[in-house]
């Protein structure tokens, strides 16, 4: 498979696929789920960053489980909106992941989810222990919620 734009990703879909989103970190990796419907993403696990291998097998169980049709993954733009070395690392991962689980990818702009997450778990009281153990799944699903609400726009 490759990276495609969301539209076309959408436009690919079976009837009731979900999307995955991905929060891909340095140690760990947020994945929200969204509905059949796509419309709300939800947090659904963080697992441990490891070999692309290890990942995708991980990543291939939810898949099959849960219906998914497409991956949306983060991309790590820097202060200027432009491709970085962690915005590039991102797009190489999120293409190998592709290729692996044998769905499409696309990618969308991550900018500020986790401060966003970090702020509204903050504003609800959450300690710091668990927004530690949370925040890469929240962050993922702000992400996943970003695409859903693009795809609501384009929709006549």
């Amino acid at each position: 498979m490759a990276l495609i734009n969301l539209m076309d990703m959408a436009s690919r879909l079976a009837p009731g696929a979900r999307l995955l989103g991905l929060d891909p970190g340095a140690k760990r990796i947020g994945v929200a789920l969204s509905d059949v419907k796509r419309q709300i993403a939800s947090p659904y696990a963080t697992l441990a960053r490891d070999r692309l291998k290890v990942n995708a097998a991980a990543l291939g169980a939810i898949i099959t489980a849960e219906g998914v049709g497409g991956l949306v993954v983060g991309l790590p733009l820097d202060d200027d909106q432009k491709l970085g070395p962690k915005a590039q690392a991102a797009r190489d991962w999120a293409y190998a992941l592709s290729e692996s689980l044998g769905l499409p990818a696309c990618l969308v702009d991550e900018s500020f989810t986790t401060a966003d997450a970090h702020e509204r778990m903050i504003t609800a009281g959450l300690s710091r222990a668990r927004r530690g153990e949370i925040i890469d799944k929240m962050a993922a699903a702000a992400i996943l919620q970003s695409a859903l609400d693009m795809l609501q726009i384009q929709v006549p």
